[in-house]
């Protein structure tokens, strides 16, 4: 594997800052931090390599999420998870609606749970975004958060903790509010 690996002109920590921006939870929040405190690589790097990694699942979800959908809801468990989380993303996501592509950018460039580029191509289908519009739109947002998040982190572990700190508090916040 390691072999493999090094033909292709890739290490595996790259391919872990890669991999792990492409995640749904985690995204370039958690990919630039791991690839500067974990890797030790220059912030241009881990932006690059989290910015790229956060938009390669953003284009299949766009165009096949359609079928993904028609597929869920021909089961009862499908259709209560595919309507759950639409009605979550329907409630964060009024800004995508009201201002579309626009929203869409200020949608998944705030760095907060829930907000990524995963959210927002959900909410680009939801809202019947077209892909011509969505994925810009989308990638403009990508290359925001990115910024915002090198910007924290280039403040050092204090910025990182700062941040954490900030993300903490809001997921807590939002638990309690279901209470």
């Amino acid at each position: 594997m390691g072999h493999l690996v090094e033909n292709i002109n890739i290490r595996i920590p790259e391919l872990a800052v890669l991999v792990v921006s492409m995640l749904p939870v985690s995204e370039l929040r958690g990919a630039i931090p791991l690839a500067v405190f974990k890797f030790h690589f220059p912030i241009w790097k881990a932006f690059l390599l989290s910015v790229a990694g956060n938009l390669v699942p953003i284009v299949p979800i766009l165009l096949f999420l359609d079928r993904i959908h028609r597929l869920l809801y021909r089961t009862s468990w499908g259709k209560k998870l595919f309507d759950k989380f639409s009605a979550r993303t329907r409630k964060r996501g009024q800004i995508v609606e009201k201002y579309e592509a626009l929203g869409l950018i200020a949608f998944v460039a705030i760095p907060l749970p829930v907000t990524g580029a995963w959210t927002g191509a959900f909410a680009a289908f939801l809202f019947d975004i077209p892909f011509k519009k969505a994925f810009p739109a989308i990638a403009m947002g990508v290359l925001i958060a990115g910024f915002i998040v090198s910007a924290f982190v280039m403040a050092g572990y204090i910025g990182a903790v700062a941040v954490g700190a900030i993300l903490l508090f809001l997921v807590l916040k939002e638990a309690y509010k279901r209470l």
